[in-house]
């Protein structure tokens, strides 16, 4: 008997497991090599008031947990802390829903590349606990330096969201041609990125977390054996 509760209890278990938490989906590292290597104003420092770039990307399965976010910047800003939020239904003039957002104390990590006298910096926000269902959503992370005692916010000091030609390109890639950028001190409302600046497509920035779990129909079938089996049990009790 105990056997079998224990068969019963394994099968559950397996049935639940989920997958492991990484890279969901990530636009590609900056070159520096490409023609068209560029960067757009994502900041909110002593320079730019406020400048935010929004990245498409794809939610397939059955849904993604997201554990966090990231955009790697070429800046010479600190990174105190950062913006971030997710969007749904952005279109050209208007930003859709805000369904996530927050600001946090980010991890500030230099990726060893560099372009116009910056270096590439990834700016990542951790510890969300997101449910995304599938569908298309807009990311942004924005570094924000506003201390004036710290020298690194002053002028002309600047961050800019690197662009990024695919080169190690993570998940199903985000919708060409749609990413936008939002800025009240450049005047530009959620303004498709690739239509302001031609050689602006994509954008290096990315997702974390785990596919939503959804048991396998080997795994389905076994949990229904183990759940007959445990009511055939107590019927004979």
């Amino acid at each position: 008997m105990k056997a079998l509760f224990a068969a019963c209890g394994l099968v559950i278990a397996l049935a639940a497991t989920p997958a492991s938490a990484g890279i969901l989906f990530y636009g590609g590292d900056f070159n520096p090599s490409s023609s068209n290597a560029d960067g757009l104003s994502n900041e909110e420092d002593l320079t730019v008031s406020q400048a935010a770039v929004y990245t498409p990307f794809v939610v397939g399965g059955s849904g993604w947990n997201v554990t966090g976010l990231f955009t790697d910047n070429l800046m010479a800003i600190d990174a105190l802390s950062a913006d971030w939020e997710i969007r749904s239904g952005v279109s050209e003039g208007d930003g859709g829903t805000l369904l996530f957002s927050g600001t946090s104390t980010p991890t500030v990590t230099d990726t060893g590349l560099s372009g116009f006298g910056y270096e590439d910096y990834q700016v990542e926000v951790t510890g969300l606990s997101i449910f995304l269902s599938p569908g298309t959503y807009w990311m942004s992370v924005v570094p924000v330096c506003l201390d004036d005692g710290d020298s690194a916010c002053l002028s002309p000091n600047r961050s800019f969201n690197a662009n990024t030609d695919g080169t190690n390109a993570i998940g199903t890639p985000e919708p060409v041609d749609l990413s936008f950028f939002n800025s009240s001190y450049f005047g530009v409302n959620f303004g498709n990125a690739t239509e302001q600046y031609s050689d602006l497509t994509e954008f290096s920035s990315g997702v974390l977390g785990d596919p939503a779990s959804t048991p396998e129909p080997g795994s389905l079938a076994l949990l229904g054996a183990g759940l007959l089996l445990l009511a055939g049990v107590r019927r004979r009790r």
